[in-house]
């Protein structure tokens, strides 16, 4: 059962905050205040927009479709009658205006890949895209709310209102070879290296299908004549609920080892097996991973992680050896803890998941955080009186993903200050300055989401996190460490009295006459 998210902590007013922290001053601020900075008052870094986005770059305003009217939203009497394979009903309009313009211009085009697999399925699609016979700069002519984009291949993006973007590529042809997908690599064409590195040879329907990576993904969808085209069997693998490569297996897993997250991430949110010869040749070229850019692995990581489904996911990219490139630390703790290992962190990707299931959007930093936390706890830190108190693997982990996959500095150094909260949040370490101010941390309640995951994966802490929910704070763990550093003589109330604490209003006391408290 989906474990339902955690409440928001409540917004404390300002005069329950002052309270908070006089009640600290009195208790705890003599090791509120120490010599050094403390890590969580660095600058916090904005989180950077979702980078799974269809659009990477800024869309100039006038491309946005606002009056649509000169697009055909009609759907055609074929595609409406009950013989239709897809509910008429189910299609995205935008998508179903953007085909009929290009057939009205003479041009086949097709819904495609993702959204047709998602509705014979009964799912809804994330988005819808399209394959036309139409070139890019051919599909730039007839729609005016169009621009191109990609270098690898280019790809025309149409624009409506609300932020909806319909994806329209041309048929291609595969660049080394179109084969029929049942047959065998000849032995002339075989090669030591069949990475992909020109993917924009046009083609027809058929060729575009085969190219394709995975058969359920090489569906096609006529609109107009309410009809299914399959030329590589993929209703086949629906309906045996399979993830299967089109053609040779091992030869396309080559071509794009990519390939092994897209079908790490498919059956895991299918919920379909992996067909064996696919997964054979998934097994072998797990070695060929570092040959592919860094970007793309760490996004496809990422995927698996957003979509909801870390914890099958991960659990099947150790089985295939594969996290030793993806995530390194988490390996070596799979490695290291054997079974218990592997049920705790899938305690913590459940967590995680089942919050994406119940419709939360976390970001990538959280996600992260939330898998390192187990890491975190057994992992020895980098120094006996580290300020972090990071584990060194974690810091290491954090700055090579931003050295070689791209992973942008502030996703890092997010992640790394969640981190550095759980202490806190846990009641096991105490922190310079007050508990009210660390309430108003930008962070605060990002961290208090990966706390929450850890009481759930755990069951331990459910008491400190009940407190913070509510607006007040744990009780400190007794022999909770305080902040390195040197501490700071503890604040007298009305002023600063004994020898040599300096002036003090007349008559040796408080204001009003009293005597300072004892």
């Amino acid at each position: 059962m989906a474990t339902p998210p955690a409440e928001q902590p409540r917004e404390l007013s300002a005069d329950e905050d002052r309270e908070g922290e006089d009640a600290e001053g009195e208790d705890g601020d003599e090791d509120a205040e120490a010599e050094g900075p403390d890590p969580l008052d660095a600058p916090v870094p904005e989180p950077p927009p979702p980078s799974d986005a269809k659009e990477p770059e800024p869309v100039p305003a006038v491309l946005w479709e606002s009056e649509s009217d000169h697009l055909d939203a009609s759907v055609p009497q074929a595609a409406a009658s009950a013989e239709a394979e897809i509910d008429p009903a189910a299609l995205d309009i935008d998508a179903v205006k953007v085909v009929n313009r290009l057939h009205q211009n003479g041009h086949q085009a097709y819904l495609v890949g993702g959204c047709v697999r998602d509705l014979l399925v009964g799912r809804t699609p994330k988005d819808f895209d399209i394959a036309t016979s139409a070139l890019p700069s051919e599909v730039r002519g007839i729609f005016r709310n169009c621009r191109l984009i990609g270098r690898r291949f280019r790809l025309a993006h149409v624009y409506f209102r609300d932020g909806k973007i319909i994806e329209v590529s041309t048929f291609r042809a595969n660049p080394i070879t179109d084969l029929d997908p049942m047959e065998a690599v000849p032995v002339e064409e075989r090669s030591d290296d069949l990475l992909i590195g020109d993917d924009n040879v046009f083609g027809t329907a058929e060729q575009d299908a085969r190219r394709r990576d995975f058969t359920i993904n090489g569906l096609f969808y006529d609109v107009a004549e309410g009809r299914v085209l399959d030329f590589v069997r993929g209703r086949r693998d629906l309906a045996e609920r399979l993830v299967r490569t089109i053609g040779d297996p091992e030869r396309r897993m080559r071509e794009d080892p990519v390939r092994i997250l897209r079908a790490v991430r498919f059956g895991s949110r299918l919920e379909f097996d992996i067909e064996p010869r696919t997964y054979a040749a998934m097994e072998g070229a797990v070695e060929d991973l570092p040959r592919c850019a860094p970007p793309r692995l760490l996004e496809d990581t990422f995927r698996i992680l957003r979509g909801g489904v870390a914890a099958p996911g991960l659990a099947l990219l150790f089985a295939l050896d594969a996290l030793r490139f993806l995530l390194p630390p988490l390996d070596t703790y799979l490695k290291e803890h054997g079974a218990e290992g592997e049920k705790t962190l899938a305690a913590f990707a459940r967590a995680a998941d089942a919050r994406v299931k119940a419709g939360q959007t976390l970001e990538d930093a959280v996600l992260l955080a939330v898998l390192l936390v187990p890491v975190m706890g057994t992992a020895p830190e980098s120094a006996p009186d580290a300020p972090s108190a990071v584990p060194e693997a974690i810091e290491a982990l954090l700055q090579e993903f931003v050295r070689t996959a791209r992973l942008p500095r502030r996703i890092a150094e997010r992640c790394r200050m969640m981190l550095l909260a759980q202490a806190t949040l846990s009641g096991q370490r105490r922190r310079r300055g007050s508990l009210g101010s660390f309430r108003r941390h930008p962070l605060f309640n990002e961290s208090l989401t990966v706390f929450a995951c850890t009481v759930e994966a755990t069951g331990q802490g459910a008491a400190e996190l009940a407190a913070w929910q509510s607006g007040q704070a744990p009780v400190l763990a007794p022999g909770s460490p305080a902040p390195p550093g040197r501490r700071r003589r503890r604040r007298r109330r009305g002023g600063r009295g004994g020898p040599g604490g300096g002036s003090r209003p007349a008559g040796g006391g408080a204001p009003g006459g009293s005597p300072p408290p004892g």
